[in-house]
C-alpha cells in the first residue's frame, strides 16, 4: 500500500478496512506492506509505472508488481478488486512468494 500523510482517502481505508484486514483470507495471500511515499524512496518491488496517487494497492509476485488498485472509494470496490486478484493468483501460483 503506497501512502502519505494528509492522504484522506488513506485515512478512509484505514478507518473502515485496515482494523479486519489481517484476519481476512485475502491477507493471507496478499499481505500488506505499508510504503510511505514520501519517506520511503525505493519500495523494494519492480514498478510496472509510476505511483502517482494514494492510496495504489500493488500486488506484487517475486518482487515483481503484477496488478495494482488505485485509489479507495468504498469498501465493496476494495474487496471487489482484491478478491479478483486473489482468484487468479490463487488459481495459478499456490506458493507463490507474494510480499
Amino acid at each position: 500500500m503506497f501512502e502519505r500523510d494528509g492522504c484522506v482517502w488513506c485515512a478512509r481505508w484505514n478507518r473502515e478496512i485496515a482494523p479486519v484486514y489481517d484476519r481476512t483470507d485475502e491477507a493471507k495471500l496478499l499481505p500488506l506492506r505499508r510504503i510511505d511515499m514520501d519517506r520511503d524512496k525505493s519500495p523494494g518491488v519492480a514498478l510496472a509505472s509510476p505511483v502517482r496517487f494514494t492510496p495504489t494497492f500493488l500486488i506484487v509476485d517475486n518482487g515483481r508488481e503484477i496488478g495494482r488498485i488505485t485509489g479507495y472509494m468504498n469498501d465493496e470496490s476494495f474487496w471487489s478488486l482484491l478478491g479478483k486478484y486473489a482468484a487468479r493468483l490463487s488459481n495459478s501460483q499456490p506458493n507463490a512468494n507474494r510480499s
